[in-house]
């Protein structure tokens, strides 16, 4: 069981109305720190993916008939659950995923956190009393689920993404069946037995696992009794995605690609900068998909700030997510390495500068952390999501030229600025085409806030008070006859 003191949470075979799938084929998971074998997980594919949605249509009206508070109670058990196990999971999720073990406790907190907040909110959904339009009529505004709730979720955030689907779900009344990453479906399914534990009823929450993605989401995008469908992915697969809930019309939240800007003006505190972009960089090996992936620096104190970031990355210490002096961790495969090295190449033929300033492990899926300077954003590493530990530095000269350039992209998740100026921090923020701006901070996420994006990275909101509304429909009642 790889040091995890619960065995119970190793568990490999999906969870579907309560009870553990047999599986009559398997498919491995990998530590992509070392390559070694972690376990054989039993393959579920449409059928089972089907089972589950029937499964929790059965669940979805009693759970959400069910008293607000009573529903707060339960997720309030299965947030308790999990802080409880909290090292547990975290190990789990490092030795299948690969981040340092405190950025996986960490994550493992952050998903907690939005299970708490959901529990607490789920007690708020309030609907209106509006004037009518005459004497005789009454007009009531109330909100209740959706429904049936899909979801697939990615392998660099593999207990934090699904979870903060599954909150605002839960919370708001719908039933909910969850694809997670073939690469990672441990920490998923370890999620799923404490959800059990906690006491949600018996298909209310289910894990479906397998590698035949098309299949599975063909389900979870079509079937009749999904009513909304979420995921969070790269842009490419989302496109096809909604293009399959369309025939059903169902509801989609879509968190995409991102390529975000990271602006330093010349009056910015670069030490504050420098600390900002090295946890917006390089959290997870930078495979986030709000991670500064182009780094825009005033000219003036361009060359000062590259120095301290030379300086900062030298620092990095690269390894196995189990070493306590680890850093960053692997790529999650050897696709993802080969991937940023040829934007590295392919930029460096353009005329950038690469600067490899720390050493790797020669066994594992790990790429150099990489700092690259002479770029400019119509090279490879700006036009595409970067996704590994490279930081593009690229020099501007003014205000509306840094604007149009960090704007110059289909995406629009996050940005990040730095500057001291009160008026210049307004003015840029609104003028940025990004769901998410973070100003003189590397780190935006939290429950309290909506998560999500525009353009081509997506629509929908994770976390707040919006995030609930996605969950819920908005019923009007007419009321007539009433001066009678």
């Amino acid at each position: 069981m790889k040091g995890i003191q619960d065995r119970g949470l190793w568990c490999t075979r999906s969870f579907v109305n309560g009870q553990w799938l047999e599986g009559q084929r398997h498919f491995a998971v990998h530590n992509p720190a070392n390559g070694a074998w972690l376990a054989d997980v039993a393959e579920a594919g449409a059928e089972e993916t089907t089972a589950a949605v029937e499964a929790a249509y059965r669940a979805q009206q009693e759970w959400a008939r069910l008293p607000a508070a009573q529903r707060s109670k339960t997720l309030m058990a299965w947030h308790d659950a999990m802080l409880a196990n909290i090292d547990d999971l975290a190990r789990i999720l490092t030795l299948e995923q690969g981040k340092p073990l405190a950025e996986a406790k960490g994550e493992v907190a952050y998903g907690a956190s939005y299970v708490k907040w959901f529990a607490e909110e789920a007690v708020r959904v309030y609907g209106d009393t509006i004037p009518g339009p005459g004497p005789d009529k009454r007009v009531l505004v109330i909100k209740q689920p959706v429904g049936v709730v899909g979801s697939i979720t990615p392998w660099n955030f593999p207990n934090a993404m699904m979870v903060r689907k599954a909150a605002p779900a839960l919370a708001a009344g719908c039933a909910f069946v969850a694809k997670p990453a073939a690469e990672t479906p441990l920490s998923a399914l370890a999620v799923a037995e404490l959800a059990r534990r906690a006491g949600l009823p018996d298909g209310v929450f289910n894990v479906v696992v397998g590698t035949d993605a098309p299949a599975i989401g063909q389900v979870l995008t079509q079937h009749p009794h999904i009513r909304k469908f979420s995921f969070t992915g790269s842009t490419a697969t989302g496109k096809r995605l909604l293009a399959q809930c369309a025939e059903g019309v169902k509801r989609t939240s879509m968190e995409l690609g991102g390529n975000a800007p990271f602006i330093v003006f010349a009056d910015a505190d670069l030490d504050a900068a420098v600390e900002g972009l090295m946890l917006a960089k390089f959290r997870n090996a930078g495979q986030t998909c709000v991670c500064s992936n182009r780094i825009f620096v005033e000219r003036s104190v361009y060359e000062a700030f590259a120095q301290k970031v030379r300086a900062a990355v030298a620092g990095l210490k690269v390894g196995d997510g189990l070493e306590p002096e680890t850093h960053i961790g692997p790529l999650i495969s050897e696709q993802a390495v080969s991937k940023v090295a040829e934007l590295v190449s392919a930029s460096v033929a353009e005329g950038a500068q690469a600067e490899a300033v720390t050493d790797v492990p020669s066994q594992g899926h790990y790429y150099p952390p990489t700092v690259l300077s002479g770029v400019s954003n119509r090279m490879a590493v700006a036009r595409n999501e970067i996704f590994g530990p490279v930081l593009p530095l690229i020099p501007f000269d003014d205000e509306a030229s840094v604007i149009a350039e960090a704007n110059d992209s289909e995406f629009g998740l996050a940005a990040y600025l730095y500057s001291r100026d009160i008026g210049r921090v307004f003015r840029v923020s609104e003028a940025l085409e990004y769901g998410m701006v973070a100003v003189n901070d590397g780190i935006l996420s939290n429950a309290a806030a909506p998560f999500g994006g525009m353009k081509a990275s997506g629509h929908g909101r994770e976390g707040s008070k919006y995030g609930l509304d996605d969950y819920l429909d908005i019923k009007y009642l007419c009321l007539g006859g009433m001066d009678r």
